[in-house]
């Protein structure tokens, strides 16, 4: 029996910095449904600042980060307090995940079908370095946002892509980005219930190399629910506005 833990988390890059939102929600089976945070945070202010967004196997995502804050606690060689570049902490956090996934792999024997497999979004800033954002595959390997992609998602996608596809630009600002990372998780929460609130939005002004714009809105929350109802309302008015068809007599088939 396949595991299932879904959950929907997305990073998006504009000129004015970075927006990393989440829900918090872990489905494992109808039974079963938990709350568990999908954003971390890591910041030495005025110095370097990253943001951690995980989907997959729950626990190979919480050891995982038990292996970054060991590392940092143990003034490991290679930590994310150590890293140069945004680059080299995306391979180290791809070589903690799949040496943790063959470490759950060995330990659940060949015979379970349980996946253990874990994807991360990585993003944050190093000194004078660029504010980027990565996305961390399973095997280990990662890419970096582009001009013709400018946002990652993880875990139940589909759901929340076409606003980003449609609003998410670069001149795009960082608040109105913010809004549309909220939209698009409520899109998904309306058309999927494993996933689910609290929602966490945080806010990367870029050059800040500081983590204080950092919110958590609850499902009757009341801007996220005035967010909610303009939205809908919104659609509904823009619908009753689009073009009529046109009649039989005039349609070409």
């Amino acid at each position: 029996m396949t595991g299932s833990i879904m959950t929907y988390c997305l990073a998006a890059v504009v000129d004015e910095g970075i927006v990393f939102a989440s829900d918090s929600r872990t489905n494992a089976g109808v039974d079963h449904v938990s709350t568990y945070r999908k954003m971390h945070t890591f910041a030495w202010p005025g110095e370097r600042v990253f943001v951690l967004l995980s989907a997959g196997n729950l626990a190979t995502t919480q050891s995982v980060l038990r292996a970054i804050e060991r590392d940092l606690d143990q003034g490991a060689e290679t930590s994310l307090a150590s890293v140069a570049r945004m680059d080299e902490a995306a391979e180290y956090l791809g070589g903690l995940s799949v040496e943790r996934q063959h470490q759950a792999t060995r330990s659940a024997g060949e015979r379970s079908q349980v996946s253990v497999e874990a994807t991360f979004i990585l993003g944050g800033q190093i000194g004078d370095g660029e504010a980027e954002v990565y996305l961390v595959y399973p095997q280990g390997n990662f890419i970096t946002v582009s001009s013709d992609q400018s946002f990652f998602q993880i875990g139940e996608t589909k759901y929340g892509k076409p606003i980003l596809d449609r609003i998410i630009a670069p001149d795009l600002s960082l608040e109105s980005a913010g809004i549309c990372a909220l939209l698009s998780i409520d899109s998904t929460m309306r058309s999927n219930l494993s996933v689910g609130p609290p929602v966490e939005l945080l806010l990367y002004p870029r050059d800040s190399l500081t983590l204080e714009r950092r919110m958590n809105f609850e499902q009757d929350d009341p801007y996220f629910v005035a967010l909610r109802e303009a939205w809908s309302e919104g659609l509904k008015r823009l619908f009753e506005g689009l073009p009529r068809l046109p009649d039989a007599a005039s349609s070409t088939i």
